[in-house]
């Protein structure tokens, strides 16, 4: 049965690795990985996150920007980031307060939803 959680996977249009490369390592400050010579004409990126991967797989979605669909990361100072955000002119969404966390969301290039979160107890 299922062990644990090998990759997650959003979408980005074809074309715009770059920009999306500049959103992940840039601003989000994830580790590209190089992907398996046999899927790299299919596009895209990965990146490390953790113990884990974010796939950046490539397809034409107009609707992206309103799925509910997400990623969740959690990051040590919410406060940062959020000013990071607002430096950077990143709109942010704030999101449903729950018990025990602060986080809210922003929105990368392509649309897809962003969650941050910081466990506060």
């Amino acid at each position: 049965m299922i062990k644990n959680i090998n990759h997650v996977q959003v979408t980005i249009p074809f074309g715009a690795e770059q920009q999306a490369r500049e959103f992940y390592s840039g601003v989000l400050g994830l580790v590209e990985l190089e992907k398996p010579e046999i899927l790299k004409a299919t596009g895209a990126l990965w990146f490390k996150l953790g113990t884990l991967q974010l796939h950046l797989g490539c397809e034409n979605n107009d609707h992206r920007s309103n799925s509910r669909s997400h990623v969740a990361y959690n990051v040590e100072s919410i406060d940062e980031c959020k000013a990071k955000f607002d430096e950077l002119g990143i709109k942010i969404y704030e999101n449903t307060q729950i018990e025990g966390y602060k986080r809210f969301d922003i929105r990368d290039p392509f649309g897809n939803r962003v969650e941050l979160m910081e466990q506060t107890a």
